[in-house]
């Protein structure tokens, strides 16, 4: 049978990597799509390596983008975003991903979805983008050179080897991305299987837990959480309790859990060594079954809006990040440390997440023709 090519952009964006789409070239939503999607990347898998796509065998390496004309009046472009399982035949719609969106924008610039202020335009640029996963905006901020998206610069990424054009997302109003209120329970704090837990949605739903309550210290390398079976089912029946309670069933993506602790020193993955006093917070993260080796940018995002409300346990282990005076909340992650700029006010006697402000790079590594079968 011959194969189908389809007009393909494979990017990294942050410290995920993703193939990237325009609408007009896919089917509408629906089966059809999602079986180009799987196959692209090389879903399922029953060996868990994604040898016959373009996938990594693991969550952050099996994710597709959707870039479209924008359907929102104060959008400058539509992105979709889609986890596709590794192991099996199954495409993920329910939230958003952070790293990926930090593609969108040099998407649009490159592939001229947008009009640049002069041809040949070298300087700052800004695109509108409106994420239909959660129906809330990203302005992404980054520099142009020549007419097309920077790549050069000296922003470094924890996680991603060498320095890179810096590329600023503002997430605005991300409160209720996925439950429609920044703490769907009302409260701070619930006990979810057995646990203190607070389920906070910003950017998208995330249940966080106290690393101690679990026998943990926090600094845990990923490869040693994975290894631990019990741990692994435990983290996943209390993210499916929650889930339950905030009404996200039948997604293994979202809600996502993640367990913080109080700075301690630890050893990032490269082998640098971080004291105590360099973070606010340490955490891990769990994506699809599996501890991300570095953090997955929404739940850092969800994370430093949640050390901002007082009475959640992010904020009880955040150390000198609680208060809106500190501009940024420093998180200490397995790759290293994440700034991240969160505000937050009060509406209505409740906590309102104003915006998060995180900074990622991106790259276009290749752009071609996907082949499916």
């Amino acid at each position: 049978m011959t194969q189908k090519k389809i007009r393909a952009v494979y990017m990294r964006g942050g410290t995920s990597r993703c193939l990237v789409f325009h609408a007009r070239d896919l089917p509408t939503a629906g089966p059809a799509r999602d079986r180009i999607l799987c196959a692209a990347l090389g879903s399922p898998d029953p060996y868990g390596r994604q040898l016959d796509g373009l996938g990594g065998g693991i969550s952050s390496l099996s994710k597709a983008c959707i870039i479209g004309s924008p359907s929102h009046p104060e959008a400058d472009v539509d992105y979709t975003f889609a986890q596709v399982e590794v192991s099996k035949p199954v495409v993920d719609y329910a939230g958003n991903c952070g790293n990926c969106s930090s593609s969108v924008g040099p998407f649009a610039v490159d592939e001229g979805l947008v009009k640049l202020p002069a041809q040949g335009y070298t300087g700052e640029f800004a695109v509108r983008i409106h994420n239909t996963n959660t129906k809330k905006l990203i302005v992404s901020r980054f520099a142009v050179a020549g007419g097309e998206a920077a790549v050069e610069g000296d922003f470094e990424l924890a996680g991603v080897a060498g320095r890179g054009a810096r590329i600023a997302l503002d997430f605005l109003d991300p409160g209720g991305a996925g439950t429609g209120r920044l703490l769907p329970t009302g409260r701070p704090r619930d006990t979810v299987g057995g646990v203190e837990a607070s389920l906070v949605d910003a950017t998208n739903a995330m249940v966080f837990v106290r690393a101690k309550d679990l026998g943990l210290a926090g600094t845990e390398t990923p490869q040693a959480i994975d290894a631990d079976r019990a741990l692994a089912a435990r983290l996943e029946a209390i993210r499916a309790e929650a889930g339950e309670r905030i009404g996200l069933t039948g997604s293994a993506s979202v809600p996502k859990i993640a367990l913080v602790a109080p700075p301690t020193a630890f050893t990032a993955l490269d082998g640098t060594r971080h004291a105590a006093d360099a973070v606010h917070v340490i955490a891990r993260v769990m994506s699809m079954g599996n501890c991300h080796r570095a953090f997955a940018l929404t739940a850092a995002m969800c994370l430093g809006v949640a050390a901002r409300i007082e009475g959640t346990v992010v904020h009880e282990c955040a150390s000198g990040a609680t208060s809106t005076s500190a501009p940024v909340i420093l998180l200490g992650h397995p790759s290293g440390v994440l700034p991240v700029a969160a505000r937050v006010g009060r509406r209505d006697g409740a906590p309102w997440a104003e915006s998060v402000t995180v900074y990622r790079t991106a790259r276009r590594l290749m752009e071609g023709w996907v082949r499916v079968p």
